[in-house]
């Protein structure tokens, strides 16, 4: 069954109509798809590179931050008492060594890094009242651990695979380093 209004339309009338509507239906369609990509680009979610790695331990003490004034961490000391707790850290960004955190005992254990390399990880042992180990991986596979392999496990690791450490924080006392917290960044 044909419809009726299909019956008594003049077909050479809607074609023309059609002809003249194309124009206005392709600027129409155009303006829709910008408005869309607009709309689209406005929800979409940013990229967020900055990411912490909450901090671990007891958090008694003075608390403290490694940052330096550009950001990237060339080398990196760790003290500690010989099968105890982490007493001391010490960072270099670029080539200016920062304060030592927390206090030195004996010798340090020191990594440095080559140019280009970079801090991608920190794990380690922690307990209710201090920080007993640290686990420093770079970029090019190379580590650093000093301390004792005692208690709590904690892996400290970015959000976005770019990024590596800026900055370590925490707190510590007289005895050595009671929390440990990681700040990640795109450098």
């Amino acid at each position: 069954m044909v419809p009726y209004w299909f019956i008594s339309v003049n077909h050479s009338d809607v074609l023309s109509r059609l002809k003249l509507f194309s124009g206005d239906l392709d600027c129409r369609m155009f303006s829709f798809l910008i408005v869309a990509v607009l709309c689209t680009s406005c929800l979409a979610a940013p990229t967020i590179s900055y990411s912490y790695s909450p901090s671990v331990g007891g958090g008694s003490g003075t608390s403290f931050s490694t940052e330096g004034a550009n950001g990237t961490i060339t080398a990196i000391r760790v003290w500690e008492i010989s099968g105890s707790l982490i007493t001391g850290i010490q960072v270099r960004n670029g080539a200016i060594w920062g304060e030592v955190v927390g206090r030195v005992v004996g010798s340090a254990q020191e990594l440095i890094l080559f140019d280009g390399e970079t801090i991608v990880q920190v794990s380690g042992k922690y307990h209710s009242t201090y920080v007993y180990q640290m686990y420093v991986v770079t970029s090019r596979g190379r580590f650093l651990v000093v301390g004792q392999p005692l208690y709590n496990s904690f892996n400290f690791y970015p959000v976005d695979p770019k990024a590596v450490l800026i900055l370590l924080s925490g707190r510590f006392n007289t005895a050595g380093i009671t929390s440990l917290g990681a700040h990640w960044d795109v450098i």
